[in-house]
């Protein structure tokens, strides 16, 4: 009997991670119906951190609360309770900025007006219910507000000159004259999870590599908010340069501001749901995410799964929404591509787990051989 480890992360914006590993898995089993499959759906901070610790943590708990989206309109979301321990006596809190503040939730994009505010107030929830420990997905931001919404949502006051408080967003982020963190919440003991070891600001900031992406066009203002940025930092006596300070839009510095400690994504995950002990037991890992390419390095989960099963003297295998040229496949002993089965990336995306089961029984084919 073959025991089968699915680790796949989410395949952005179409699938989970929990479905594409019960995709994967009914495609193997079409191969291998014997096969005993271990479910541990990946994460490394960005969308589905939650699904992750739901899918591999018994009487873990989905918490609703209601919060300001990005796009200036509540929005009903979850956080995610785990239980309590001698350890962590208050359980630990699990939040994902990717359901709170993220750009999947934003029909356009909003450069200068999208915030944190929402996630800031989940943590407020998870505050006030009690947890000892919180774990903080942060990847998937929307925003360039440098963390400032979930740091007010927190209780923290940023004021201009007449000592009124700025607009939300980097748009407010000009005006920005004071900070008083006197009302900020006692912090508990925080993992900010995170695959961006980026500094606040300059070339590699946030406002460079990332604004474009929320929407910033063209230098005057990435200038404009990189300035106001290092503002920022000297208010908060942060070191700018910091790596992993520049993670969603400077949350992850807002987050260090704080007294949160960054940590590697995938490697924290993998660490909480015990994926290190089930790949060790098994034959063989699968793997996967939306688009395996030349970005797809240290940190993304694909790699840190392939290093994984490496050092267990395991093959991993990989599934993909697509395979880049210039991705290292080098890593794995077999991969697929939903593109390449669908005929077309518009077909892959439009039914990923129809192709995720045929990706699936590709690889078990590959793997019996």
């Amino acid at each position: 009997m073959t025991r089968v480890v699915l680790a796949p992360d989410s395949f952005k914006g179409t699938i989970t991670a929990a479905d594409a590993a019960a995709a994967l898995a009914e495609g193997w089993a079409s191969v291998d119906p014997g096969a005993d499959f271990v479910h541990r759906p990946m994460a490394d901070g960005g969308e589905g951190t939650v699904a992750a610790f739901d899918a591999a943590v018994p009487g873990a708990l989905r918490m609703p609360v209601t919060v300001d989206g990005p796009a200036g309109a509540a929005i009903e979301t979850e956080w995610l309770l785990l239980p309590a321990s001698d350890a962590v006596p208050g359980g630990t809190g699990v939040i994902d900025l990717a359901s709170t503040s993220g750009i999947e939730l934003l029909d356009e994009l909003r450069p200068w007006d999208a915030d944190t505010t929402g996630f800031g107030q989940a943590i407020a929830a998870a505050l006030d219910y009690g947890v000892s420990r919180l774990v903080l997905g942060i990847g998937s931001s929307a925003s360039t507000d440098g963390g400032t919404g979930m740091l007010s949502a927190l209780g923290a006051r940023f004021v201009d000159a007449d000592g009124q408080p700025v607009t939300r967003g980097a748009r407010g982020l000009g005006a920005l004259a004071a900070v008083d963190l006197s009302g900020l919440r006692a912090v508990p003991e925080v993992r900010v999870l995170t695959d961006v070891t980026n500094p606040l600001t300059g070339p590699r900031g946030a406002a460079a590599v990332f604004g474009p992406q929320k929407g910033l066009v063209g230098a005057a203002d990435i200038a404009q908010v990189d300035a106001a940025l290092a503002r920022l930092a000297d208010l908060l006596a942060l070191d700018g340069a910091t790596p992993g300070a520049g993670a969603a839009g400077g949350t992850g510095g807002a987050l260090l501001a704080w007294g949160g400690v960054l940590a590697p994504g995938a490697e924290e995950v993998a660490a909480l749901i015990g994926l290190g002990d089930a790949i060790a037991a098994a034959d063989v890992v699968i793997t996967g995410e939306g688009s395996y390419d030349g970005q797809s390095g240290d940190g993304k989960v694909p790699s840190f799964i392939a290093g994984l099963a490496s050092g267990a003297g395991i093959p991993a295998l990989i599934a993909a929404g697509r395979i880049t040229e210039e991705a290292d496949t080098a890593l794995f002993a077999a991969s697929a591509s939903l593109t390449e089965l669908a005929g077309s990336s518009q077909a892959a995306l439009d039914d990923p787990a129809r192709w995720l089961r045929r990706a699936g029984a590709q690889l078990a084919g590959a793997f019996a051989r």
